[in-house]
């Protein structure tokens, strides 16, 4: 028969011995390496007919930029606009890491004075030159033609049977 062994007896007041804790530079390591992983994984591709994009055209920028960024909190990015677009800046609004909007300041000859500060919404189309065409058959009004955005992607704008403004656009890499 085989002897039993006693377990030695605790003294009072000492608690067992825990697990030692995960090292907080092991957790902080993890922790970015997922961060950088999910920097490096492209955004989903947005799905045809979804709202993509919306933008502010004004013709005070500045002002605009200011009552957003005091209102929502958001920061911005400026990015330069080629000459043929009219130059000057594109506003690029942000939480955080993400962009939400854009705001674009209306000049002449493109937006002529007549024109009012407006939001445009984009929405997103599986290929916005058959749309455009689709679009005109049914009733909308052609204001621009498909056009392509370098690194955005391809857009148009139509207006709606009712008059209504609005933007297709296929994003560079396609919809969902």
């Amino acid at each position: 028969m085989a002897k039993k062994t006693k377990k030695p007896a605790r003294k009072a007041g000492k608690k067992p011995a825990k697990k030692p804790a995960k090292k907080p530079a092991k957790k902080a390591a993890k922790k970015a390496a997922q961060k950088a992983a999910k920097k490096d994984t492209p955004p989903p591709k947005p799905k045809h007919g979804e709202f993509l994009w919306n933008e502010l055209m004004t013709r005070d920028d500045v002002r605009a930029m200011e009552f957003f960024k005091k209102l929502l909190g958001w920061s911005h990015n400026d990015w330069p606009l080629a000459p043929e677009t009219g130059g000057g800046v594109y506003r690029l609004m942000m939480r955080g890491e993400k962009s939400v909007a854009g705001i674009m300041k209306m000049t002449e000859p493109q937006f002529p004075a007549e024109i009012p500060p407006h939001w445009m919404s984009y929405i997103a189309v599986d290929n916005v030159d058959k749309r455009y065409e689709l679009a005109l058959s049914l009733g909308a009004e052609m204001c621009h033609p498909p056009s392509d955005i370098p690194g955005v992607g391809r857009f148009c704008l139509v207006k709606d049977p009712t008059g209504a403004l609005i933007a297709l656009m296929t994003p560079e890499g396609g919809t969902a």
